[in-house]
């Protein structure tokens, strides 16, 4: 078996699939996935490519407070869709809440509630109860709320879309982070991509894009086209204000992308950065730095916008 983290995916991807092929890969039998959404085309190229077709792709939602996992499919029994999270396990129920708290029956997309619990899942905060209670049980009586985003499809099927608070608002439109590098992710001469949100003087809020390109296939990716991409895909107000191709993103060491740093280098606000010390690599941060104080998110918006 092979459980790992979408990161890893998109990792190998980069490397192309003659590194994969090169291995006798008949032992395996079964593929997981957990920790952050899974696009569907690194989903399809992990089942196709490293599964060769015939690995069931187990794709998990789970917290540390849940103390396991929660959403999830049963290989070999139930039938799968890329970028799937599946459907709740049996003995768990979840709930999709609008924007006034109420839960949605049906195909929904909203935020992401546990409405029956077990004895796994966390019940309070050391020395903070009341933070507790507020942070996972104040959103509707009786529901904790996981902080994620979802969508619910007309068979049942749950999609994660992201962590709640990484929702933008751009001149009145209410922009989902992982909408963004969802339809990015599409194109496949970019590994992974972080779409993070700028404070704006118009705008109220603003996109700005960081994306790494494929190692073998980088002609013709430059800033200008994935802001096309994106305009494309979701509409011209959610136009980046500025887009940045680098080699790396800033990770923990489980591989998850620390976007809080990169929201402060986007708005240039590196004076506090905070504890770097979860970082696999620190030496991304002054990288990064160094690449967007070049030309600041705003500065280059003009420039990006003019050549899209």
């Amino acid at each position: 078996m092979l459980f790992t983290a979408p990161t890893a995916v998109r990792a190998m991807m980069a490397e192309g699939d003659v590194v994969v092929n090169r291995h006798n890969l008949g032992s395996l039998r079964l593929l997981g996935v957990a920790g952050e959404p899974i696009s569907p085309d690194a989903w399809l190229w992990y089942h196709d490519v490293v599964g060769k077709k015939r690995c069931p792709v187990a794709d998990t939602w789970w917290q540390t407070e849940t103390a396991g996992i929660v959403l999830g499919p049963i290989p070999g029994v139930q039938s799968l869709k890329p970028g799937s999270a599946t459907m709740p396990l049996p003995g768990v129920e979840m709930a999709i809440l609008d924007q006034r708290g109420r839960v949605e029956q049906g195909a929904a997309e909203g935020a992401l509630c546990i409405a029956r619990s077990w004895p796994g899942q966390a019940r309070t905060i050391w020395g903070d109860h009341a933070r507790f209670c507020q942070t996972y049980f104040s959103m509707a009586p009786g529901l904790y709320f996981t902080g994620d985003g979802a969508k619910r499809d007309e068979d049942g099927y749950y999609w994660i879309t992201g962590r709640m608070d990484d929702v933008i608002n751009i001149a009145g439109h209410r922009l989902g982070t992982a909408e963004v590098e969802d339809a990015l992710g599409a194109d496949h001469r970019i590994v992974e991509c972080a779409a993070v949100g700028v404070e704006h003087p118009v705008k109220g809020q603003a996109l700005v894009v960081f994306a790494i390109p494929r190692k073998d296939v980088t002609a013709g990716l430059d800033e200008a086209g994935i802001s096309r991409l994106v305009v494309q895909l979701i509409g011209r107000y959610a136009a980046p204000e500025a887009v940045y191709l680098v080699p790396d993103l800033p990770r923990t060491r489980s591989g998850k992308i620390v976007r809080r740093l990169l929201r402060k280098i986007a708005s240039g606000d590196t004076n506090e950065l905070g504890d770097l010390s979860a970082l696999s690599d620190q030496s991304i941060v002054p990288m990064l730095r160094e690449r967007v104080w070049g030309q600041m998110a705003f500065g280059q918006s003009e420039a990006v916008q003019a050549r899209a």
